[in-house]
């Protein structure tokens, strides 16, 4: 198997948020793709972060492509030159206003769509949060925090309460670990 030669590169846009690349490839057969559209962000982080009465920190907010509102796990994107780690830590801090005196747990980093997409998502797990802080919300975000116990979440993601990607696959990614 050989890889994909880019026989041109063109942005069709760039912004803050990310970018959208249009290529022109060559598969391994010789056979070209004019129009191949890469969306370039940068990497996201989560983390199921669980208190220490047993309950999961949600976030619920609209989300505008789907048109809908979604119970989430705390996410983000680092800030330019921020670890991983401390990413997440300040996401769930600005988000909730909880924190934790534990190391968050590295779940996994996975990419996102790797057919059109240069990103990844990385996962954590934080243990014996408590609420310390007001949230400090982007002007952008408007975000209700929701304490979910830990036994109802199966059930939650069974029905559609939860149907968000992320937060399903975190928390399956942490199940071993929550019960711990």
């Amino acid at each position: 198997m050989s890889n994909w030669k880019t026989l041109n590169a063109n942005y069709v846009y760039k912004t803050a948020f990310g970018n959208l690349r249009k290529d022109t490839c060559e598969l391994p057969d010789g056979q070209i793709i004019e129009n191949y559209y890469v969306n370039e962000y940068v990497d996201w982080v989560n983390a199921i972060v669980l208190t220490k009465e047993k309950k999961i920190v949600l976030v619920k907010q609209y989300r505008y492509a789907a048109q809908d509102f979604f119970l989430e796990i705390p996410a983000g994107k680092p800030e330019e030159n921020e670890a991983y780690e401390n990413a997440i830590l300040r996401e769930v801090r600005e988000e909730t206003g909880f924190i934790s005196k534990k190391q968050p747990i590295l779940l996994g980093e996975f990419f996102v769509n790797p057919a059109t997409q240069t990103n990844k998502v990385i996962t954590f797990l934080i243990k014996d949060a408590y609420k310390a802080f007001d949230q400090e919300l982007d002007p952008t975000e408007f975000i209700d925090v929701h304490l979910v116990d830990l036994n109802d979440m199966e059930t939650m993601i069974a029905t559609g309460k939860i149907n968000q990607l992320f937060t399903v696959s975190a928390y399956h990614l942490s199940k071993k670990l929550l019960t711990k």
